[in-house]
């Protein structure tokens, strides 16, 4: 298992955003989704994004994972601006380093769960195997069922091992409980935590859900495309202990 024994502060920031501002003007009236937001996430930390829907989170983790650009302001990964990007080379850096989780698994039908991961890893520099990452999500036993033969809780745990095949620096997960009873959530949850843990995969993770907060190194709070609070968990709880 890795071990990180650093504080926060002491590690390598791997994000740092200066004054992010998102505006949709697809409409009579401009839509501010990000209104000037400041953050630093650190190397191997799990981070809680936590706020109601329109608050801003979802904008934030797709800028943060190259599939959107802001409308203002700075984006660092690294020592990277990814702000200067063009397409072709944000491209390149969501392939090399970011895994995405939704809420939605995104999975092919025709393909096993074998068969899902080996998407990723065929085309990574240095991933794992498909079967050692669905051994790190529990389903090793269930390799070679599809889609339609696996649980919605099966399926977000395959969906969980494709983005982590590739042994990303960063993980981003958008709601990967949100369509999932408490039991099954909580499995999932399990997944994410030990995959943060011993791959050292900075992790941030969106939620309605209050008591995930307690999982995560740090806790964002967003209202009204603001991060409106940042709050360190001193002693983190485990993901049986989450409640819906």
């Amino acid at each position: 298992m890795l071990k990180n024994n650093k504080s926060l502060t002491e590690r390598q920031a791997i994000f740092r955003s200066e004054n992010i501002t998102k505006v949709y003007d697809n409409s009579e009236m401009p839509v501010h989704a990000l209104r000037g937001v400041d953050l630093t996430l650190y190397e191997g930390e799990l981070a809680v994004l936590l706020g109601p829907s329109g608050s801003g989170k979802s904008t934030l983790l797709n800028i943060l994972g190259g599939l959107d650009n802001p409308t203002s302001g700075k984006l660092y990964f690294g020592n990277q601006e990814l702000t200067t990007l063009g397409t072709s080379e944000l491209t390149s850096y969501r392939r090399e380093n970011i895994g995405f989780v939704f809420q939605f698994y995104n999975l092919i039908p025709s393909l096993s769960a074998r068969e899902n991961v080996a998407l990723v890893t065929e085309i990574a520099e240095n991933p794992m195997t498909p079967e050692d990452a669905l051994l790190m999500v529990g389903l090793s036993h269930r390799i070679s069922h599809f889609p339609a033969q696996l649980s919605g809780g099966e399926q977000q745990r395959v969906a969980i091992a494709r983005a982590i095949a590739k042994r990303p620096g960063v993980l981003l997960c958008d709601e990967p409980t949100g369509a999932l009873d408490s039991k099954t959530g909580v499995v999932v949850l399990e997944a994410l935590v030990r995959a943060n843990r011993e791959l050292g995969t900075t992790t941030a993770l969106i939620t309605h859900n209050a008591a995930v907060a307690g999982l995560a190194d740090r806790v964002f709070r967003f209202a009204d495309g603001q991060i409106t609070s940042v709050e360190e968990n001193s002693s983190k709880i485990d993901p049986s202990e989450v409640s819906w």
